[in-house]
């Protein structure tokens, strides 16, 4: 087992990669009593089109289906897996995102077995037509449930507006439509294409011993046979890097409108050290441009354009990247040209130099330091920097290292009108439509 030492933080990363190709990484932590454990796969709502293992033609599945595959890896033929980790005190729980598929629990005591309990549910997979589509009720109250609550049809319509081709653009959970389709050889065919161990980490944080771990995990696997390691082939989309959508709202029934100006950007084929850079010196400057100690947050606060919801994000995987920045509102125009005018500003006048790229720097590294003394916190970011070649640990020395130049270079992968959407939520009040509003479009 390979130590990976982390001496500005103190931490020493225990490493091992097994002959099936699961990779295991253990931190453990003095002085926590709660152990996390994740057990996640490269594999998420995006990945609709490739080539199952053993063939040699692309397929494209029902949207959702894996979102769905992770609902139903809980039901085995001998009853619901909630249960054997309850019997030892575990809690655990499990999250599809656009680019992965995580299976974890928490626990303080019998932390070994539970980890048994977990790799032993997610590497045996049952689906039968039955089982399936009872599970199809299930998701589908789900998928209705979520197109009721404003934040969420804010967030997606969102990104359906920025994106063309591109599967991000599709809830994670598909549609009632779409689940409808899913069968359980549907599920096998994801299942045995994207859960091999060559494809999947496990994570392990907390109050344990690397070396019991490891030798636990081990002889879990050594018990178990797999197809041997093939490359994934998914099928790519040409994205093209202009908005798809310039502009589109949606009545619902709120008191307040709800505003988000996303920003589509352009480079989204890094990895790497050179992916953990870019993406800390896209949020730095946003937290400069629109961060609450901001010129232009005192603005609009005092002008009354945005409220406690104000918020702004930058999300970046292999393959696509947006920011977003909205807020609830009273005068839904004047803050997206409030927005607007802020991002017009900096690209014809850069508006920070280095003493102010240094304070934000501080105070990022600060947050991060923070951060990492979170078992939960770190649990749940380790995988999503690994299954893009990046390295949690590495945030601070990276933020230590960006200068303006390297800021400056970054955000331009933003600027362009013609990468800027508008979505709007408003109220119900006013029944007549703008020629900007969508006709039904899920969200």
């Amino acid at each position: 087992m390979e130590t990976i030492r982390f001496d500005q933080l103190d931490e020493t990363l225990y490493y091992e990669k097994l002959e099936n190709g699961l990779e295991v990484y253990i931190l453990p932590k003095k002085g926590f009593s709660k152990t996390f454990v994740t057990f996640t796969t490269k594999y998420g709502s995006v990945d609709r089109s490739f080539i199952p293992l053993g063939e040699q033609q692309a397929i494209t599945v029902p949207d959702g289906i894996a979102h769905f595959l992770e609902h139903k890896m809980f039901e085995k033929e001998d009853g619901d897996v909630f249960q054997k980790f309850s019997e030892y005190g575990a809690s655990a729980n499990a999250f599809t995102s656009f680019a992965r598929t995580a299976y974890l629990f928490s626990a303080t005591n019998h932390v070994y077995e539970s980890t048994e309990t977990l790799l032993n549910f997610v590497q045996e997979p049952y689906f039968t037509e039955k089982t399936v589509n009872k599970e199809k009720g299930i998701i589908g109250q789900e998928i209705t449930m979520y197109d009721d609550q404003p934040d969420w049809r804010l967030y997606f319509g969102t990104i359906e507006n920025m994106f063309k081709e591109h599967p991000v653009k599709i809830d994670i959970a598909g549609t009632v439509e779409s689940i409808d389709q899913i069968t359980a050889e549907h599920l096998y065919t994801c299942y045995y294409t994207f859960y091999h161990p060559s494809n999947m980490l496990l994570f392990a944080i907390g109050a344990l011993e690397p070396e019991k771990m490891i030798e636990v995990i081990r002889e879990n696997q050594k018990k178990k046979e797999f197809a041997k390691p093939t490359p994934i082939k998914r099928i790519g989309v040409n994205e093209p890097s202009e908005a798809a959508i310039p502009e589109r709202s949606l009545r619902m029934d709120v008191l307040k409108s709800k505003v988000s100006v996303g920003l589509k950007a352009k480079e989204t084929s890094l990895s790497g050290r050179e992916m953990l850079k870019h993406e800390l010196a896209i949020s730095l400057t946003l937290d400069i441009l629109f961060g609450r100690s901001s010129d232009f947050y005192t603005k609009v606060y005092e002008e009354g354009l945005i409220d406690e919801s104000y918020s702004y994000d930058f999300s970046l995987e292999q393959g696509f990247g947006f920011a977003m920045i909205g807020s609830d509102t009273h005068q839904p125009d004047k803050l997206v040209q409030a927005i607007k005018d802020q991002l017009k500003k900096t690209e014809q006048n850069w508006p920070f130099g280095e003493e102010e790229l240094e304070r934000v720097k501080r105070r990022r590294i600060g947050f991060h330091l923070r951060a990492l003394n979170s078992i939960e916190y770190i649990a749940n970011q380790f995988t999503r920097y690994k299954f893009n070649d990046m390295n949690l640990f590495d945030s601070v020395a990276a933020i230590e290292e960006l200068t303006l130049a390297d800021v400056k270079q970054a955000f331009q992968s933003l600027q362009g009108e013609s990468q800027q959407t508008v979505f709007k939520i408003l109220p119900l009040k006013d029944s007549t439509k703008t020629d900007s509003e969508s006709e039904g479009s899920k969200a």
